[in-house]
């Protein structure tokens, strides 16, 4: 089956501020099928815009979130069940000085194992989103490659194909060679540097259609973001949605 498309609301975050339930609304209206939350504006509390999403028949994918541990802990398992999200994604930003050496890699697929034990005992599955200092060699080895071999089988990866690239990687075969580890992509597109804005898919560098094919249905759903655009947001992300749908890359409604 092809994967669904959703939307990481954080592309929305300014528009979302000055009003949640009008921009959600647009987000619907151009078909989008699931929604990933990032952070929540002091406009709305997580239980209610988990009665938006369900109003709007908008399936909360996954949510971005503290790792489920220490400190965290409590807010984390909180915000889950408000949102009735069984999956919790690690952001990873900003970036930790541990991934500078190979060591510290080491210590943190460690936390991972401990704040994976804690979501697996309330029924939450943890996923890892990478950003390009996981692709990029320490010691002639890189830091995913490492958490790999270390991470416990059932935490997944959503890979975010955009900073693969941008890390000097290539995504079809890093999407390739993840197979079932990961579920859900970030798709996104642009010049794969760090500081340029993204544009809508199909309109930059990377070659979406071979990472699509090259996770052989693994994965369930495509994630559209765009950290920051230098147009209309709201159309590039339509565009971005019928990019994928025309294209027969993913279903929409």
């Amino acid at each position: 089956m092809k994967p669904q498309i959703g939307l990481q609301l954080y592309s929305l975050r300014d528009q979302f501020a000055e009003d949640f339930s009008a921009t959600l609304q647009r987000v619907a209206d151009m078909g989008y099928k699931g929604v990933e939350t990032a952070f929540f504006s002091d406009n709305i509390t997580p239980k209610e815009a988990r009665q938006r999403f369900d109003d709007l028949g908008l399936i909360v994918v996954s949510a971005h979130c503290p790792l489920p541990l220490g400190e965290t802990q409590d807010f984390t398992l909180s915000l889950l069940d408000d949102l009735g999200c069984n999956r919790a994604i690690w952001h990873g930003w900003p970036q930790d000085e541990r991934y500078s050496r190979l060591e510290g890699v080491r210590e943190l697929a460690d936390v991972y194992n401990a704040a994976n034990a804690v979501a697996q005992s309330q029924g939450i599955r943890l996923g890892l989103h990478n950003h390009w200092w996981e692709f990029e060699p320490v010691e002639s080895l890189l830091p995913y490659d490492i958490l790999r071999s270390l991470l416990h089988p059932d935490i997944f990866f959503e890979l975010d194909t955009y900073w693969i690239q941008t890390a000097g990687r290539n995504p079809v075969a890093v999407v390739g060679e993840a197979g079932v580890r990961a579920p859900l992509l970030h798709i996104k597109d642009g010049p794969a540097t760090r500081n340029d804005d993204m544009v809508e898919l199909g309109a930059g560098t990377l070659d979406i259609p071979s990472i699509v094919q090259a996770s052989q249905n693994n994965a369930e759903w495509l994630i559209v973001e765009m950290d920051s655009c230098a147009g209309d947001i709201f159309e590039a992300l339509e565009r971005s949605y019928r990019y994928l749908t025309e294209n027969e890359l993913a279903t929409g409604e």
